[in-house]
């Protein structure tokens, strides 16, 4: 009894040691050229009903409710999404956007895991047809995200979605 004893203080040492060394922050973000106006590209991605078009995380369930609240686009409009579970359930608000140069989202995760972040998107004209957009999320891991980013870091499993998103949104505004 005394060696399990041992055996559960030893084993939460060694996880306490481990989220105390881990890095609780992160910020991931892609970029891509658009051959498009900065204000139609803009104007396309921070409006909430078109990210389905584009975004990966949608992919996950194509039959996930989805709810909008507010109007689309403008600070406060918000979208609740359910899905199965590798889609999750969660709420996503607009808390900033600059016409024309940045948007910013509130999304809280409520299922699988209970997870705040910030996403971003900035763009900027480099030419008349041609635009740099940014896209990206930053935010705080909590336990036992923490440990788990040890072996497979947010950079990898966000960084490689918001280039396939950013893929697609080329696709799709480029073709248009």
């Amino acid at each position: 009894m005394t060696l399990f004893f041992y055996l559960i203080i030893a084993l939460i040492t060694f996880f306490a040691f481990l989220h105390a060394w881990a890095k609780k922050e992160y910020d991931v973000s892609r970029t891509v050229v658009i051959n498009k106006p900065r204000e139609e590209v803009f104007n396309f991605v921070r409006q909430l009903k078109k990210q389905p078009l584009w975004n990966p995380w949608f992919k996950r369930d194509p039959e996930a409710i989805l709810k909008y609240k507010g109007e689309d686009g403008k600070i406060g409009a918000s979208f609740y999404w359910k899905g199965n579970n590798k889609a999750g359930e969660g709420i996503q608000r607009i808390v900033k956007a600059k016409q024309g140069r940045v948007f910013e989202t509130k999304i809280l995760f409520v299922k699988p895991v209970k997870v705040n972040a910030l996403t971003y998107i900035g763009v900027k004209e480099i030419e008349a047809e041609k635009t740099k957009m940014v896209w990206g999320t930053r935010g705080n891991l909590a336990f036992p995200l923490t440990i788990i980013s040890i072996f497979y870091s947010p950079e990898k499993a966000l960084g490689e979605k918001f280039e396939e998103g950013l893929k697609e949104l080329k696709s799709i505004l480029e073709v248009n």
